[in-house]
């Protein structure tokens, strides 16, 4: 056997990332990686531009990548112009499944429509329902009793207030092997955002809840990033709780997440500031990037307990905005061993980052001798 070759075990051993010989031949089969030659007993054998090929393939399916899209991004030819290429088919490949995502959305908005009813809606509802089943609405007249139908089905929504915890019993997904803590605090960020699919993102250490509240129930002190995460906080129940709050970006003006991401990067004295904050505080990043990164590297990635650390957060919630350095700075805050919840992907913002740390300190005053987070 050629001592520059590889038998698919070797190939799986020196690429790693979990692959196995049976993923190989799949790739195979879907076009990603080449037929390899064979020796003459039939062993297939690889080469280092195998492996290279395969590291990439491995690489963009752990990025969330599809196969059927990897296979398309690896069409590109190594030329000269290999990033140019690379990003145009990127931009193709990303309105394509935008598009995807845009007609499912209303597919799921028009189903969240229906489900989503109280029961003062479902009376109504279900008279809509029957006559649906019996509308034509393959001609202009049965749209337009289509419209009318959709008109019937909103007019009882002026005769109460929205029953939102309903509307979320039918809509969340099958949360009960989560504590009740944490189902609270999902159901707070659904109804924060107003999109279901967020579940799928929320991102919590095991230790989290605990760690939440162990801190808040010593009067930790609160250190957000911006003035407009602060004003979302629940400040009445924060001073119940004898949590004072710090800001790091202390401008008024600063009020969006470009404003915040490009002052922090820019004045030290605010940079600084967070390297300066107290041992077991909560940390709350709900715009700046370069806050969460900060943070990060200030925090040694060996653990919670380690001397070298320069700063030794209780619990840190990560939920920057971005497209880039956002969700870079979520995977690195995953990594550190300290508490943490946050929002993977570009999903965040300070809303979200705000109702995070309110619906954990309205659960600690509602329920403080609530254990069920243990289990």
């Amino acid at each position: 056997m050629n001592a520059t070759c590889l038998t698919i075990k070797e190939l799986t051993d020196a690429v790693g990332g979990g692959l196995t010989p049976r993923m190989v031949r799949h790739y195979h089969q879907l076009g990603l990686l080449p037929q390899p030659v064979r020796s003459p007993s039939n062993y297939r054998l690889y080469t280092e531009k195998d492996v290279l090929r395969l590291q990439r393939i491995v690489a963009l399916k752990q990025q969330g990548f599809q196969l059927n899209h990897i296979r398309n991004i690896l069409e590109v030819e190594p030329e000269a112009d290999t990033t140019v290429n690379l990003t145009r088919q990127l931009q193709q490949q990303y309105r394509a499944v935008m598009q995807q995502i845009s007609q499912l959305r209303q597919t799921a908005s028009a189903l969240e429509g229906l489900l989503g009813r109280d029961r003062h809606c479902q009376i109504i509802q279900a008279e809509v329902l029957a006559q649906l089943k019996l509308l034509d609405v393959e001609t202009q007249a049965g749209l337009g009793g289509l419209e009318n139908l959709w008109s019937g089905l909103d007019a009882e929504i002026h005769n109460h207030s929205e029953a939102f915890t309903e509307s979320l019993q039918r809509l969340l997904p099958d949360l009960s092997q989560r504590s009740e803590i944490e189902q609270h605090l999902i159901s707070q960020l659904v109804l924060a955002c107003g999109d279901v699919s967020l579940v799928s993102f929320v991102k919590l250490s095991r230790d989290a809840i605990a760690a939440s509240r162990e801190a808040l129930s010593s009067s930790c002190q609160i250190v957000v990033d911006t003035q407009t995460v602060a004003a979302a906080l629940d400040r009445t129940r924060l001073l119940h709780l004898g949590c004072c709050t710090e800001t790091l970006i202390d401008n008024l003006h600063i009020t969006t997440a470009t404003e915040a991401e490009l002052a922090f990067w820019q004045h030290q004295e605010w940079r600084l500031k967070l390297l300066q904050v107290s041992q077991g505080c909560v940390l709350v990043v709900g715009y700046a990037p370069s806050v969460l990164l900060e943070a990060c590297e200030a925090m040694s990635t060996t653990g919670y307990a380690n001397a070298n650390q320069k700063i030794q957060p209780a619990l840190v919630i990560g939920m920057p905005i971005g497209f880039s350095h956002a969700p870079a700075a979520k995977r690195q805050l995953m990594q550190q061993g300290i508490p943490y919840i946050t929002v993977e992907g570009t999903l965040g913002g300070g809303a979200l980052a705000a109702t995070a740390l309110n619906a954990l300190v309205e659960s600690l005053i509602d329920k403080p001798d609530c254990h069920c987070y243990l289990k």
